[in-house]
């Protein structure tokens, strides 16, 4: 099955504009009245969780915002909780959400009387990749002896992702489509778990992000089979692509911020510039090479067109699965 590949925007002109020396210039016309909370719609530990207290980082240490920012994880119901506290809040200007694909999938899967298209974009920073992992201590060492011991294992063979209708059971589903097989789908709270048992051996394999596998990886822990990139991941340089070896599967993860319906134009050109300015410095350009992450930085209506165009795809991909609403 193959899941196109999103439209690319260079951030070239951001990193030429540097880093300011203080808040972003749009303080100018309005600044936060008071700390802004940045919403993770995921647990903690996980990809998602550990990249948005990244950029609350990045922001504190370069000074990019007058007030803290404070993220808070709101993952129940694959986001659903995050989703509807942000439609609850509409017109707040000092509320933030960090994104990742459930954005789509969670209002498709289920009616939670959410509309993305009513919320606010702010930024897109990158997209995230996707790479299919076992134990380091089993004997699958490629992705034929992968597929193999699948399907010797006669339907007990245990995937362990995020939760059903998230990114991770998408891939999951594209395998089992493209190749016929099946697995035991075993959601965790976040990636970080996934990872983790993985290499407790309490799952057989995963499709983490390289960014939640990459420690127990370096420290020899588990092995990386295929990339559903469409190209190798620099991380990786050994790792072939699905492509490579004869199957058209490319999958990304958007890594976004969006905002309450209704916020300030003043808040929104505050906190764009306050992204814009972190996609240019140096700590996230030497993250996202070193945690395969291809920064991707998009904002506006060309932001609110991407999303629009990905919930799309994500209900033909939903509905492939029998999981559309």
């Amino acid at each position: 099955m193959t899941y196109p590949i999103t439209r690319r925007f260079a951030i070239a002109a951001a990193a030429s504009l540097g880093l300011l020396s203080a808040a972003p210039a749009a303080a100018e016309g309005w600044t936060p009245e008071r700390p802004v909370e940045m919403v993770i719609m995921a647990g903690t530990g996980g990809g998602a969780d550990r990249l948005a207290r990244l950029f609350q980082s990045i922001i504190q240490k370069e000074n990019l915002s007058t007030m803290p920012i404070l993220p808070v994880n709101k993952g129940g119901g694959s986001g659903a909780e995050a989703l509807r506290y942000l439609a609850d809040n509409e017109g707040e200007n000092h509320l933030i959400m960090a994104t990742l694909n459930s954005y789509y999938t969670t209002p498709l899967r289920n009616d939670i009387g959410v509309d993305i298209e009513e919320f606010t974009p702010i930024a897109r920073m990158a997209l995230d990749t996707f790479v299919l992992w076992v134990n380091a201590d089993s004997d699958i060492e490629t992705l034929d002896d992968y597929v193999a011991a699948v399907q010797a294992s006669g339907g007990t063979w245990k995937m362990g992702g995020t939760g059903t209708g998230q990114e991770d059971s998408l891939v999951t589903a594209m395998l089992e489509n493209e190749f016929g097989i099946s697995v035991t789908y075993v959601p965790f709270s976040g990636g970080g778990d996934v990872a983790r048992n993985l290499v407790g051996g309490h799952i057989d394999s995963s499709v983490n992000n390289p960014s939640e596998a990459l420690g127990f990886f370096q420290a020899g822990q588990v092995r990386p089979i295929a990339a559903f990139t469409p190209e190798r991941i620099p991380a990786l340089p050994d790792t072939p692509t699905m492509g490579e070896l004869g199957h058209d599967l490319v999958y990304w993860m958007q890594r976004s911020f969006v905002a309450p319906a209704g916020m300030a134009p003043e808040a929104v050109a505050y906190y764009t510039e306050m992204f814009e300015n972190l996609s240019a410095s140096e700590e996230w350009q030497t993250y996202t090479a070193e945690k395969a992450l291809m920064a991707d930085f998009l904002t506006g209506e060309e932001l609110q067109a991407y999303f629009l165009e990905e919930r799309e795809k994500h209900a033909d991909l939903l509905n492939t699965m029998g999981e559309g609403s």
